[in-house]
């Protein structure tokens, strides 16, 4: 436990051994064994827990609490933190119900009383991380982690870094079931955090680059066994295989799911980003728009069939992924009620979707945009954003109060060149080209607030480095996120001015969640590891949680 107050540590001793002797009584938070719920998980947009990757199915990741305000942010604390010592990569949200948090890092998983950070049980996952049939390194599997869990009825589920899925009991972390759902030994790794709808754990592929051929799927909670598949890039007959010029392009033509998708409960319908196609920067050998992928899909959830989909980025050429898609929201009144979707990506544009005439509402920059319509050459072409710009894994978070959508992203150019020599090697990136950052530069970040019915921009707030780490807005039309310099932030809704602001000392870009524990309020960050590519420096995995005195 650090970034205690030295004049506090005595106490916290003897807190910690008060929460142990009170554990060992039963009393204290109870460890979950018969929840959540259905009911709870359909009604978690109005809980004051965290119970979903994104708070909620609609992935609003607004929180109802009002006790830390505009007024009194600037007086927040840390309350406590735990380290998980994994160096590896770390991009985990955490869960929390009944006072208890669940954070998965690497192929750790943790159980923290959320008010004190208290170890309550610990498992890590043992299976094969290194496939002996020529598959990935250890050096790969270790970039591409599970972004987090999924918890129903006294399970957590997540995935591990050799494409399992397994199910921990939520009481004592115990292996309840474990079953490989990809091909690891193929390069294909279920980064995203699973969905837990009704019966069935939704998980699927991503890291386009590795040549693998994209799908979302569903698996029983109750013992991980399949249910239904959805490919993200056509199998021969299925619909849309006929915008890929060849057939063994699309054997091992992309289109990761790498983000939780929303769902509506209302409807049954499942709302998913689809990634790049593959060689990234070269089309000659996939002429046509490329079905699904830069694709917004919407999927019966109990079955996988296709109910519609709106392609984003047709033909990409420049690795501009479909990254998010959600919040789901309402906005106008009465006859002028409109149900949108957000739609976010690494071109740089946040759009919103008509979810009834399916047609695009706004399409709002929220990095620089230039030169976007040239295609790659193979002396070069710069462009804005590059590949690793605009929306990565975090959702925009939703203000009802204000209307307002809030953005993170990435503002980093430079320049895409096609290769003159197309060549396919197992095991190693398939772009068919190669990308160079601007000299000097290790991007910079926007967090932009826009006006969810027309993309108006209300405010922005700029960041020296790429803004990766999620957003949470709370009822006192608070917006708390983070910064890859290290910085927690509280901002003021209204006009983005920064409330308050606490350096943790290491990169920032995964889970920043609020949620009450008896009555108090907290804000929790995860931090630690960025993969290399984002110029961070190496770090333990932490989550801290800070809180009004």
């Amino acid at each position: 436990m650090r970034w205690l107050p030295h004049a506090t540590r005595g106490r916290w001793r003897t807190g910690l051994t008060m929460l142990l002797i009170a554990a060992a009584c039963g009393i204290g938070p109870a460890l979950a064994d018969d929840g959540p719920t259905s009911a709870e998980l359909r009604n978690a947009a109005s809980s004051t827990e965290w119970l979903l990757p994104n708070h909620d199915y609609s992935t609003q990741r607004h929180v109802p609490l009002t006790q830390i305000t505009r007024d009194n942010a600037a007086d927040l604390r840390p309350v406590c933190s735990y380290d998980i010592g994994d160096t590896s990569r770390f991009g985990s949200g955490p869960l929390v119900y009944r006072g208890v948090m669940y954070v998965t890092s690497g192929d750790t998983t943790v159980a923290l009383d959320a008010a004190t950070c208290a170890l309550r049980w610990r498992h890590v996952w043992r299976g094969k991380n290194v496939p002996d049939d020529g598959g990935p390194p250890r050096t790969v599997a270790n970039a591409f982690k599970s972004r987090g869990a999924a918890i129903k009825d006294g399970k957590l589920v997540r995935a591990t870094s050799d494409s399992h899925l397994i199910a921990l009991d939520m009481a004592n972390g115990k292996v309840l079931w474990a079953r490989q759902v990809a091909a690891s030994g193929q390069y294909e790794f279920v980064v995203m955090a699973p969905l837990i709808v009704d019966d069935l754990v939704i998980a699927g592929v991503g890291i386009s680059e590795y040549a693998v051929k994209g799908w979302l799927g569903a698996f029983r909670v109750s013992d991980g066994e399949p249910v239904w598949r959805f490919n993200t890039v056509p199998d021969d007959g299925e619909p849309g295989a006929e915008t890929w010029s060849e057939v063994e392009t699309r054997e091992h033509g992309g289109g990761g799911v790498w983000v939780t998708p929303a769902y509506d409960a209302d409807t049954g319908l499942l709302y998913a980003a689809v990634g790049n196609p593959v060689p990234d920067f070269f089309g000659d050998v996939r002429e046509g728009t490329n079905l699904y992928t830069g694709s917004l899909i919407a999927l019966e959830a109990a079955t996988g069939k296709l109910q519609w989909h709106r392609q984003i980025v047709p033909h990409d050429l420049h690795d501009w992924d479909v990254t998010v898609a959600g919040p789901l929201y309402l906005t106008g009144t009465g006859n002028d009620t409109r149900s949108l979707i957000a739609v976010g990506g690494k071109d740089g544009i946040l759009r919103a979707i008509d979810r009834e005439s399916r047609q695009q509402v706004f399409a709002t920059p929220v990095t620089s945009q230039d030169n976007t319509g040239a295609a790659p050459t193979v002396p070069g072409v710069r462009a804005c954003p590059g590949v690793l710009g605009g929306m990565q894994w975090s959702h925009p978070a939703y203000l009802p109060m204000l209307n307002l959508l809030v953005a993170p992203a990435v503002d980093w150019c430079g320049t895409y060149r096609k290769s003159d020599d197309l060549r396919h090697v197992r095991g190693q990136l398939y772009l068919g080209g190669s990308f160079s950052f601007d000299v000097g530069s290790s991007g910079s970040g926007w967090l932009t607030a826009v006006d969810a019915a027309s993309g108006s921009v209300k405010w922005r707030y700029q960041s020296t480095r790429p803004m990766l780490a999620a957003v949470t807005t709370t009822a006192s039309d608070l917006v708390f996120t983070g910064e890859l310099s290290g910085d927690v932030l509280a901002l003021d809704g209204r006009d983005g001015k920064v409330l308050y602001r606490h350096d943790t000392g290491m990169p920032l870009h995964a889970g920043v969640i609020s949620y009450a524990v008896e009555g108090r309020q907290y804000v929790a960050v995860t931090s630690g590891t960025a993969t290399s590519f984002w110029r961070a420096p190496l770090a333990s995995a932490r989550v801290m949680v800070f809180a009004l005195p």
